[in-house]
């Protein structure tokens, strides 16, 4: 939480229709809704703000602290804990978790006891402490070394393959080498052969390709891409869903309006200057030739560049400001009504150790958010039984 969102931390998104919210998720939309219902974005706002915490929303919708820097959050959480009496525990780690009956022989053998009338759980530590509970919660994260997915599947979960989500994409191609930092503002990229395509900015990388448009398509594409290594063919548009015939329009209307203007000097597309010129040169159009000496078929051409070129991508990097994983528990398994283990009673989860991913945007922690809750209130409701 402290590195994210560039270290200002991306808090939720202001998205506050549960069905709409649910839209984007990759994973877990669907088994979502109704929690989201019961806290949603809004809840999560007013709970930060009960704690002095203000917020602000930004234009593309992501809900960050007004101090823009993470730590105001973090701390804020680390107050509210300490406020309920949570006891931290740092350096620490789980060795195993195992189903256990209560008996006195276990009660006195354990270091220490939560719920020692219930207790359905034997839990030790990395340092051997053995704690006995009933009631136990893995909100462990997502990460490939989290120990989360161990212990569910240790007590009879099943886990959805792991791999990474929110990636960028490494391409080496002489259309966009030496242009790192330019942005096409509006883009449609897809992989060939598929029906997976996002829309959006499109940020060109000193490796490749990046910005919300890839990172979209990264995480809905996840598992498909894994499949294939991250060795594919990238189609791109990069006309803001413009077809090729609307862009050959465009193209000839700027041919009869500018006629004697240089093609490569003067670009009718929404479109960076040196990646106009890179995309003229290859369509195969010498940059200095003037509008009106561009034949039909170089215009048809330069249509082909701009709504469907291709490019080659031969990798992946995780992007900086994310750290997502497709896959964990699966989700048929966890009662979303309580968070409570369909196969483990007394076993909750919350959190992206789940089979649970949403996109860039604040969307991840507001899974998290509402999943704590619902998981800490059931707990507690079964605590008082």
């Amino acid at each position: 939480m402290r590195i994210s969102g560039g270290g200002r931390c991306n808090v939720t998104h202001a998205r506050f229709e549960p069905r709409d919210l649910a839209r984007y998720f990759p994973r877990g939309g669907r088994e979502l809704l109704g929690p989201f219902h019961r806290w949603q974005p809004r809840d999560t706002i007013a709970w930060f703000t009960e704690r002095g915490v203000e917020l602000k929303t930004e234009k593309d919708g992501r809900i960050f602290p007004v101090s823009d820097d993470s730590a105001t959050i973090v701390d804020c959480l680390m107050r509210a804990a300490a406020k309920a009496g949570v006891k931290v525990h740092t350096g620490i780690g789980l060795k195993k978790v195992e189903r256990v009956a209560l008996n006195p022989l276990a009660v006195a053998e354990s270091n220490s006891v939560l719920g020692a009338t219930r207790s359905t759980f034997g839990i030790i530590l990395t340092n051997n402490e053995n704690i006995i509970c009933n009631r136990l919660l893995l909100a462990t994260g997502g990460g490939r070394s989290s120990a989360g997915f161990s212990i569910a599947q240790s007590l009879g979960h099943t886990l959805e393959p792991l791999v990474p989500s929110l990636f960028t994409f490494h391409v080496d191609d002489p259309r966009i080498k030496g242009l790192e930092g330019l942005s096409a503002p509006d883009a449609i990229v897809a992989v060939k052969g598929t029906r997976l395509s996002a829309r959006g900015p499109l940020l060109i990388t000193h490796q490749g390709m990046s910005g919300p448009a890839i990172l979209k398509l990264s995480s809905w594409a996840a598992r498909e891409l894994a499949a294939r290594a991250y060795r594919f063919t990238l189609n791109l548009n990069w006309a803001g869903g413009r077809t090729g015939a609307q862009v050959s329009a465009t193209l000839s209307s700027a041919r009869l309006a500018h006629p004697r203007r240089q093609i490569a000097t003067w670009n009718p597309m929404e479109l960076p200057a040196r990646l106009w010129e890179r995309l003229v040169a290859a369509a195969g159009i010498v940059p200095e030739t003037v509008w009106t000496s561009v034949s039909n078929a170089g215009l048809q051409a330069l249509a082909i560049q701009l709504t469907a070129a291709e490019f080659t991508v031969s990798g992946k990097s995780m992007n900086k400001e994310e750290f997502v994983t497709c896959g964990g528990v699966r989700l048929g398994e966890v009662d979303f009504k309580t968070m409570e283990s369909r196969r483990c009673p007394g076993l909750y989860f919350a959190g992206e150790v789940l089979d649970i991913d949403g996109l860039t945007g604040g969307f991840n922690f507001q899974a998290a958010w509402t999943t704590g809750w619902i998981a800490g209130q059931a707990m507690a409701a079964a605590r008082s039984e």
